[in-house]
């Protein structure tokens, strides 16, 4: 009994650790530098909940580069996965990798 104690615990702790590691990756924008040379900005809204959707990406987009405006550069599809999860299949959650990289218009 004590050792599926033990295992129920490590399988929520793990659960909670990788929840909290996703909601970490909807981030800011980062700087990079396109091939042409110019500046660009990277953005990744991947994850598993609502918050983390295309609409997020062209929001980040939008607040990056403000009144100015702004080119995509490129963009990834829309792939998903499952991880996590424990022996049991339970826990698990569907992962969205979204991300793009914008150029601020002048």
């Amino acid at each position: 009994m004590r050792l599926t104690k033990r295992m129920n615990t490590a399988a929520l702790g793990a659960t909670l650790a990788l929840t909290g590691a996703l909601a970490g990756c909807a981030s800011g924008p980062t700087m990079t530098y396109l091939p042409s040379g110019e500046t660009g900005f990277a953005i990744n809204c991947s994850g598993a909940d609502a918050s983390t959707s295309w609409a997020a990406c062209y929001k980040q987009a939008g607040e990056t580069c403000g009144a100015y405006g702004y080119d995509v550069v490129s963009k990834d599809a829309d792939n998903g996965a499952t991880a996590g999860g424990s022996v049991g299949g339970i826990f698990g959650a569907n992962i969205k990798t979204r991300s793009m990289v914008i150029r601020c218009k002048q």
